[in-house]
């Protein structure tokens, strides 16, 4: 079998009607859908497009034909590989249209809700543990606090809750990405789900990035070679990015009145991977209330959705959740919220020691001499004017506007007291007046 996140496990390719999980019924209405809308002819391309094996297409095929809903239209082509080829008839075509009217979904078939909840148990975000080599390899680009990566491995590898929290410009984002980074496996992810007869979106191209591979055959054939069920798609863990634009109906199902079809939320899509919420605390929703719609999923692993009808249903609620802030927690959260975030780090500003390591390294990505003279003159002249400290957006911020400067004048590319002068009066507004 497959190894999913160290868990081997593999929903096999349903070889038979009866093993797709989902009602007869609904899978020749797809079947329908699918050959009118791309006007398919031949079972290769028919099982290409349902994600399903040949043997599937093929007796569904017999059993369209037997109720008058497709014909055979004969051979085309006179090589090994021809095949016969079918076509929707009247009937076939009016049953189409009716279906279509009650939703518009055509294409692959959905993977039954509860095949969904046992993959995911095997392939669970907890299954995917980081070492410290490979949170150091993730992160190599920033310039951390000595034990960092001690707080967020064991932090990680818990798949509880974390917050990220501390001033602005010190890089909890780039953390939050690099923990992201960190995790290399794969796990399988439905192109659809079905519930109750709906049928829910969940992969997005946005969102799940697939692992090439390499099937056997050509055509439809080679979908019984992947060995697992080809309804689902094999990627890297995934990853939801939220700032200030989330809000708690980008939580619930999205209903689609024209295609009477329903879209993932968020939190479905980041399922066996990470969903950060980066700048917590200026979402049009208070922190509060977002952490209230999460309690119950972060603690028992499971959220409630409702489709249309009222129906509630339990989905996996499979994610590591990353809350990065500048504001302090207590702003933001009452006691008893912060005790089910499992995880506190703060991400402080950078000592001097570090500032000169991140001022180093950033001249070199911008291709420039690290001036001793220069960073004398910041450390000495222009830090003890203030009493904010260092940050570690400041060396990024003010190299790239001296080389701005550069640029516009004709000077060269060097560093320069007087131009980080310059660009310092850009780092502070003064707000004497």
């Amino acid at each position: 079998m497959d190894d999913l996140g160290g868990v081997e496990y593999s929903p096999r390719t349903p070889m038979r009607v009866e093993d797709v999980g989902i009602n007869p019924v609904m899978q020749r209405d797809i079947l329908l859908k699918t050959m009118f809308r791309q006007n398919l002819r031949a079972p290769t391309e028919i099982s290409d497009a349902l994600k399903v094996a040949p043997p599937v297409v093929d007796e569904l095929l017999e059993d369209a034909r037997a109720q008058g809903l497709v014909e055979t239209l004969g051979v085309r082509g006179a090589s090994v590989r021809s095949e016969l080829r079918y076509g929707l008839t009247d009937s076939g075509k009016a049953r189409a249209i009716d279906a279509l009217e009650q939703s518009e979904y055509f294409g692959p078939f959905p993977v039954p809700l509860e095949e969904y909840r046992r993959l995911t148990r095997h392939q669970t975000i907890r299954n995917a543990t980081i070492s410290r080599e490979m949170l150091e390899r993730s992160m190599r680009q920033l310039v951390l606090p000595q034990g960092l990566l001690d707080q967020i491995g064991p932090a990680v590898n818990s798949g509880r809750s974390i917050l990220l929290y501390g001033p602005p410009g010190n890089g909890k984002s780039s953390i939050a990405n690099g923990i992201r980074d960190a995790m290399t496996d794969t796990i399988l992810v439905p192109r659809v789900i079905e519930v109750a007869g709906q049928v829910i979106s969940l992969y997005d191209p946005v969102i799940h990035r697939p692992v090439e591979e390499k099937p056997g055959e050509e055509g439809g054939l080679r979908l019984a070679g992947l060995g697992y069920d080809p309804r689902f798609v094999r990627c890297v863990r995934p990853s939801v990015i939220t700032g200030g634009e989330l809000t708690l109906d980008m939580l619930d199902l999205n209903f689609n009145p024209v295609s009477r079809t329903y879209q993932a939320p968020l939190q479905l899509k980041a399922a066996g991977g990470v969903f950060i919420v980066d700048d917590l605390g200026r979402q049009a929703q208070s922190p509060m209330a977002l952490i209230n719609r999460w309690i119950v999923p972060m603690e028992k692993g499971f959220d409630l959705l409702s489709l249309q009808s009222g129906q509630k249903f339990e989905v996996p609620f499979d994610t590591l959740v990353i809350f990065s802030t500048n504001f302090a927690p207590a702003e933001l959260f009452d006691g008893a919220a912060l005790r089910r975030v499992y995880y506190k780090i703060k991400i402080d500003r950078p000592s001097r020691d570090d500032f000169i390591k991140i001022f180093a390294r950033t001249c070199k990505a911008y291709g420039v001499m690290p001036d001793e003279q220069v960073l004398t003159h910041l450390l000495r002249d222009l830090y003890p004017k203030t009493q904010r400290g260092f940050a570690a957006y400041h060396a990024p911020f003010l190299i790239d506007q001296a080389l701005s400067i550069c640029t516009y004048e004709g000077r060269p590319r060097k560093l320069t007291n007087d131009l980080i002068d310059r660009a310092w009066t850009n780092l502070y507004i003064d707000d004497e007046d």
